[in-house]
């Protein structure tokens, strides 16, 4: 039978007791085993409510035209701001934390000898690329044909030519991520209404300007995908901390607060970009669906943590080995979707962004306050 571990008497030149010494040193002194069933339901209940609240009311938002346009743009980037923070300070950190050089799982056979933490992150990130990547070039082939305007055929209002060519296609995409920065107009499929006929700007049209954009379901399609793989990131973070909590024993209030606040920023970020794709009508199911899902994810989480909190121990070696993992490939996903399909093409590539001044300041102004906001939140969870 082997011995436990002593602290006090512990052998530095073997491997095993080296990484006891350190897997003993970063684990959480915590009182698992006292009863906090009615805590945890508590904040279950509370964080599935303030998800969905949070990330639908950019949705619900959209169809109320009375709203004030700067709620819509402070929803929408400094939800920016808290993806680019969470993907280093809530994913990359703890990732690096757990499976990182000098943690517990680090110290020990192969894991010493890499960053895997950054390995795995950059392959995350350049993954998403090519994924990205490929989702363009297919748009350029299947508009390649369209060199010059062409008519359409079975027009029976007889409108004038419109042009697709692959640079048009490309437009078409950066005009939907500039979202409601400037003058409202609606972008809707030739012959089909879209969900709620939400609007979007263009500097060259006036208010309630309808573009007809035979494309837009190619485009939508291209929305879709980029916007399901940030859900897809932000799905493997909040399972973990679903699981964390479900099992947290005397951190569990300072966990919760922390988890609400961030829950709620998260979800509101995702809903303001979920909220700038034009869906069509059949497909206005999709946006709703998004919400729920990102929104029921680390309540079922907790659930599952609850159940099992009597089986399952986050500090042992396999279990940090999988939350390491997934955090570092979730932090690639963000940093990518963050940096490139929010901040790249919202500001740097991005024809149709607004020329006024206040409003790229206040624009700003909003995704620095997110980036800080959650870049705080780090300090406890």
């Amino acid at each position: 039978m082997a011995l436990a571990f002593d602290p006090k008497h512990a052998d530095l030149t073997d491997e095993n007791a080296r990484r006891a010494v350190i897997c003993y040193l970063t684990a959480d002194d915590d009182d698992a085993k006292k009863d906090r069933t009615s805590q945890r339901l508590i904040a279950l209940f509370t964080i599935l409510v303030t998800s969905i609240f949070c990330t639908t009311f950019p949705l619900w938002a959209k169809r109320f035209r009375w709203l004030p346009r700067p709620l819509l743009l402070f929803a929408r980037y400094v939800g920016a701001g808290v993806i680019i923070a969470t993907s280093f300070i809530h994913l990359l950190a703890p990732a690096n934390e757990t499976i990182g050089p000098m943690s517990c799982v680090g110290v020990t056979g192969g894991w010493q000898n890499y960053p895997w933490p950054v390995a795995i992150t950059m392959t995350s990130f350049m993954m998403v690329f090519l994924m990205g990547f490929a989702s363009e070039m297919y748009l350029e082939r299947k508009f390649d044909h369209n060199h010059g305007c062409e008519k359409q055929e079975k027009d029976m209002e007889k409108k004038a030519p419109i042009c697709t060519s692959k640079a048009d296609v490309h437009q078409q995409h950066q005009f939907l991520h500039s979202s409601d920065q400037d003058v409202p107009v609606t972008v809707v499929e030739a012959g089909k209404g879209n969900c709620s006929h939400d609007v979007l700007p263009s500097r060259s049209s006036t208010p309630d300007t309808q573009v007809i954009n035979p494309n837009a379901a190619m485009v939508v399609r291209n929305q879709i995908t980029s916007f399901m793989v940030l859900e897809f990131g932000v799905i493997f973070h909040s399972v973990i901390i679903g699981l964390n909590l479900g099992v947290a024993g005397r951190q569990l209030p300072t966990l919760f607060a922390v988890m609400v606040f961030h829950q709620a920023f998260e979800g509101l970020g995702l809903g303001a970009r979920l909220s700038v794709i034009n869906f069509p009508s059949h497909l206005c199911w999709v946006s709703w669906a998004a919400c729920i899902f990102y929104a029921v994810t680390t309540p079922v989480a907790i659930a599952i943590g609850m159940a099992i909190s009597n089986h399952y121990d986050p500090e042992s070696f396999k279990a940090k080995i999988v939350s390491g993992v997934l955090d570092s490939i979730s932090a690639g996903i963000l940093m990518y979707t963050g940096f490139i399909e929010l901040l790249a093409r919202d500001f740097l590539f991005n024809p149709e962004r607004t020329r006024n001044s206040k409003t790229l300041c206040f624009m700003l102004f909003c995704l620095f306050l997110g980036i800080g906001i959650m870049a705080l939140l780090g300090r406890w969870a």
